[in-house]
Order: C-alpha cells, then sequence, then structure tokens
C-alpha cells in the first residue's frame, strides 16, 4: 500500500515539476548565417574546395589522356611496353584517388580546414547559448534547425536573436558582409556544420 501512494504520488507530481521548466529554441542556421566571420570561413572554405577540385580534375583529365592514348597505340606495342603503360597509368589514378581522400575525404584535408575555421565559431555560438540558458534558467533549449522532430515552436521561444545580441551582431549584417566577401553574392555551400558541444 505504502508502495503504491508513493508512485501514485510522483506520477502526479511529474507533470507539475515538467511544467515548472522553462526552454526555448534556437536557429542555429540563422545565427550562423548573421555572423560576418560564418560567412567569411564558408567562403574561404568554398576557395579552397574548388581550388583542390580543379587540381584533381586536372590528374583525372591527364589520366583520361593517357589512357586513350594507351588504347590508340596498344596494338602497336609489344606486350612488354602494353604492361608498362598500364602499371603507368593505374599508379597515377592511385595517386589521383589518394589525393582526392587525402582532400575530401573523412578525416581528410577540408574537414581539419572546416573545423579549424568553424569551430571557434560554434564555440562562440555555444557559450552564448550556455549563458543565455543559465542567466533565464532555461532547462532546455532546442535547436530548430533541420530537426524534423521539432515540428512547431511559439516564436516568443526562440532566443536566436538574444544569442546574436549577445554575440555582438545584428540579424542580416552577415547577409551584406557575405555578399562583399564573395565578389556575387552567391555562396555555393561546402557542407553543413555540425553545432556540437565542445
Amino acid at each position: 500500500m505504502k508502495k503504491l501512494l508513493i508512485i501514485l504520488t510522483v506520477a502526479l507530481l511529474l507533470p507539475v515539476a515538467a511544467s515548472a521548466q522553462k526552454y526555448a529554441c534556437v536557429n542555429t542556421e540563422y545565427i550562423l548565417s548573421n555572423i560576418p566571420d560564418y560567412a567569411r570561413a564558408q567562403s574561404q572554405l568554398n576557395k579552397q574546395s574548388e581550388t583542390w577540385q580543379k587540381e584533381l580534375e586536372a590528374k583525372f583529365q591527364e589520366i583520361d589522356r593517357l589512357y586513350k592514348t594507351y588504347q590508340q597505340e596498344a596494338y602497336l606495342l609489344p606486350e612488354n611496353l602494353k604492361h608498362k603503360r598500364q602499371e603507368e597509368i593505374a599508379a597515377k589514378e592511385r595517386e589521383a584517388r589518394e589525393l582526392q581522400t587525402k582532400y575530401f575525404g573523412p578525416g581528410g584535408d577540408l574537414d581539419k580546414k572546416r573545423q579549424e575555421l568553424m569551430k571557434p565559431i560554434q564555440d562562440r555560438v555555444y557559450n552564448a547559448i550556455e549563458r543565455i540558458a543559465n542567466e533565464k534558467s532555461y532547462a532546455f533549449i532546442l535547436d530548430k534547425a533541420g530537426s524534423a522532430t521539432l515540428l512547431y515552436v511559439n516564436a516568443k521561444y526562440d532566443v536566436s536573436d538574444q544569442v546574436l545580441d549577445l554575440l555582438g551582431f545584428k540579424p542580416g549584417a552577415a547577409k551584406a558582409d557575405g555578399a562583399e566577401a564573395s565578389g556575387s553574392g552567391k555562396k555555393k555551400e561546402v557542407g553543413n556544420p555540425e553545432m556540437k558541444r565542445p
């Protein structure tokens, strides 16, 4: 009987305790799009990615040219020269694929560059969110950016502008700076940053 009374009391008090908790949400995509440093970092990543992509395309075009030349001359070549050319083409192809993995593979140079440029910005955003949560006694803050699980958020609980204000940025400021930094106003995304706790 005593256990049943305890369980019943806990069941009745849980909704009251849960409703007393404060919560809010942020949109990290919105916040990052309003930070000029983020737009500059994204532009820098795009430029580096394009440079590496052009380098790889040149290597693969050279391999393609070598292969086509080999196909045209193969019937005239003795077996030992055919084998030597095939090995040369295969070695160049391996080299190009290794370079591709080095630049764009998991943990590759692009990931390292993204981490180097984006992590300080993401850390500042996270710290601002944490500070707002502590100052306003929020039990939790949800990120509504790209989340399929968050179906509705009342705008009064969105503290994204407060995060920007705490960081010293104004909404829309980065869009003007990003257009100047890229030269054309169009930005090609390399990848979506993931907001993670440091």
